[in-house]
């Protein structure tokens, strides 16, 4: 059976196993069929079948992801950006946010109880959280380290599973709560049905700004250690408001504040600019002149920006009500493509204009931007599987949205290479993945 957790967020109805169905009789029948085989999934009659193109929108991220983490190294123009600006993998985490606010759209089609909803969504919430801060909480330490477990005073708190987390509760107690009653038979009325998730995201949009534009970050120190068991202070001169740079930015102080910055991420990604490597946009040495806060630790999932992130699921949250309230694939796409192109221009002249695309803060005018690219890569797949049937093609891609959270856990998360890893012969450096390259 498929798990909950937010990858898997099913469309339309639900059954007990979290198969997707395409209406409320479906529904009612699906306690009958909670476990059937993929070859019985395909027989079914076209009203039945899933919706393919979340699906490999889906798939095509996580092939992404694997294809950045692993390739990125190599060929810095598609790993994240050092800081400004957006790479091919910067693209990777608002994907999956807005994936799993079309989902949303669909598994709360038909509530017949508001309050088993929620305490459902808060158990899948905690359930990916807790997934998350195993996985990234540091208890497994690496390919080349063969040893486990973390001290809990340097664990981790945040990380990609947590905020998906985090966005995924945010969407799903809107849809559950917060849309009207009214019908819906134009673009007006579903803007008026759902007009309080835009209150939502105004909200939130309004807070992060007034936050990262508003806050004073003074001066602040941390220590690392050095190689004879000691540690070294630096301190990073700030007194400033509304800087957005790597050191003095309010998103990093407020995650020093609340998590403590033991708890925070310890490869911060601006080690690789200019000011930090003298191989940017790859790792390097420092230069002569590095400024203080080059080896800080910095979460690229911290409070703040996870709680931007929100405003992506909801993007996705509402392009997934165009397809439930409009049943028409030209009208879905044109409202789609719509949507996309004002969001994408919107985003460009933020940015144009001082707002830069940051991922690691996540600024709004990245939001707009990566929502926009959502939007037209997400028409794009539409059109070519749910309307002109490409099916086939991309099976391969299907496959792998479906199993979207355990490759994730296995490849993303290094657990299939460990396991191999874990098996030598009389030293742990005569291993496969030595033989082939892997881990070195």
């Amino acid at each position: 059976m498929r798990t909950k957790l937010a990858m898997y967020e099913p469309i339309k109805g639900t059954d007990d196993d979290g198969d997707q169905w395409r209406d409320k009789k479906d529904i009612e029948s699906a306690s009958s069929l909670q476990i059937y085989s993929s070859s019985y999934r395909s027989s079914l009659p076209p009203d039945k079948e899933r919706l393919v193109s979340l699906d490999v929108f889906r798939g095509l991220t996580v092939a992404l992801m694997i294809l950045v983490d692993d390739v990125g190294g190599i060929f810095p123009a598609i790993n994240h950006s050092p800081w400004d600006g957006v790479t091919l993998a910067d693209f990777v985490m608002p994907f999956f946010l807005f994936i799993v606010g079309v989902s949303l759209a669909f598994a709360y089609k038909n509530l017949s109880c508001k309050y088993v909803a929620t305490r459902k969504a808060l158990l899948r919430s905690l359930k990916l959280l807790f997934l998350g801060l195993f996985l990234q909480g540091g208890f497994i330490h690496g390919i080349n380290n063969l040893t486990y477990g973390i001290d809990v005073d340097k664990i981790r708190y945040m990380g990609i599973l947590q905020r998906i987390a985090i966005a995924y509760l945010v969407a799903a107690l809107c849809e559950i709560w917060f849309k009207g009653n009214n019908n819906v038979n134009t673009e007006l009325s579903m803007i008026k049905k759902y007009r309080f998730h835009w209150v939502v995201a105004f909200v939130i949009t309004t807070t992060y700004l007034s936050l990262l534009y508003g806050l004073y970050v003074p001066d602040w120190e941390y220590q690392i250690l050095t190689d004879d068991q000691g540690s070294t202070t630096f301190l990073v001169k700030c007194g400033v408001r509304g800087n957005t740079g790597p050191g003095c930015n309010a998103v990093g102080m407020l995650d020093r504040m609340l998590l403590g910055i033991q708890h925070l991420y310890r490869k911060p990604v601006y080690a690789r600019t200019k000011q930090c490597s003298i191989y940017s946009p790859r790792n390097g040495p420092l230069p002569l002149d590095a400024p203080s806060w080059c080896q800080a630790p910095f979460d690229p999932e911290g409070l703040l920006s996870s709680l931007m992130a929100t405003v992506t699921c909801l993007v996705g949250l509402h392009y997934g009500h165009i397809i439930i309230h409009f049943k028409h694939h030209k009208k879905r796409l044109n409202q789609w493509v719509l949507r996309s192109f004002c969001l994408l221009m919107l985003g460009l002249a933020l940015d144009l204009f001082g707002m830069r695309l940051n991922k690691p803060l996540y600024t709004f005018s990245y939001v707009c931007v990566t929502a926009g690219v959502s939007g037209f890569l997400f028409s794009a797949i539409y059109l070519m599987v749910d309307v002109y049937g490409y099916k086939r093609a991309s099976l391969v891609l299907q496959w792998m949205g479906i199993h979207a959270l355990p490759i994730y856990v296995l490849i993303a998360c290094n657990l299939v290479f460990l396991l191999i890893h874990g098996f030598y012969w009389k030293k742990p450096i005569n291993n496969l993945l030595h033989l082939i390259g892997i881990g070195k």
